[in-house]
Formats: structure tokens, C-alpha cells, sequence
């Protein structure tokens, strides 16, 4: 069996920010998962009053974007030829890639 290197836990205290524009996205919330592997991660969208109190928009960013897990904050490319699906919320259901 191969070493865990991250737990949840640990990857959802980290800021996650895209090194195209610096901006912070937030903070890891969720992880898309197909066949047992992840596909993408799922960070809350921007805090507004009225989209807050109905859930709000989610930021799905596939994993391919990702491009390095640090100590302190996960690294995103998101305005690379793999994110071209970035913004929004997963396809997740029967026949989602």
C-alpha cells in the first residue's frame, strides 16, 4: 500500500489560489470523485448575502489545473487548456467524465 501523503483534513485548510491572477479562491470545501479518482476540487463561490442564505455558486476546478500542493496553499492554473470547465458546478451523475 502507498503512503498517504494528504488526508481531507489537511487539504481543506490550505488557501487555494491561481497563479494566472493571484487571486485566492478560498479554501478547499469539497472533492469530485469518478471511478475512485478525483476529478476535481470544489471551493464555495463568492460570499454574497442573498446567495449565501440559497447555497451560493460553487467554484469546480478539475484537477488537472492543479499544479502543486504545498504547505500552506494549493496552486491553480485556471486559465490553461484543461480548465476550460473550471467555473461552476460539477457534471456529476451517470455518464459524467
Amino acid at each position: 500500500m502507498e503512503p498517504i501523503d494528504y488526508t481531507f483534513c489537511e487539504l481543506r485548510e490550505r488557501e487555494i489560489i491561481n497563479v494566472t491572477d493571484g487571486k485566492r479562491l478560498g479554501k478547499l470545501s469539497d472533492m469530485a470523485f469518478h471511478n475512485g479518482k478525483i476529478v476535481g476540487l470544489i471551493v464555495p463561490g463568492e460570499k454574497k448575502l442573498l446567495k449565501n442564505l440559497s447555497g451560493g455558486d460553487n467554484i469546480y476546478i478539475p484537477f488537472g489545473c492543479v499544479l502543486k500542493i504545498g504547505d500552506d496553499v494549493i496552486l491553480v492554473d485556471l486559465h490553461n487548456e484543461r480548465a476550460s470547465e473550471a467555473i461552476g458546478t460539477p457534471r456529476i451523475g451517470i455518464g459524467a467524465p
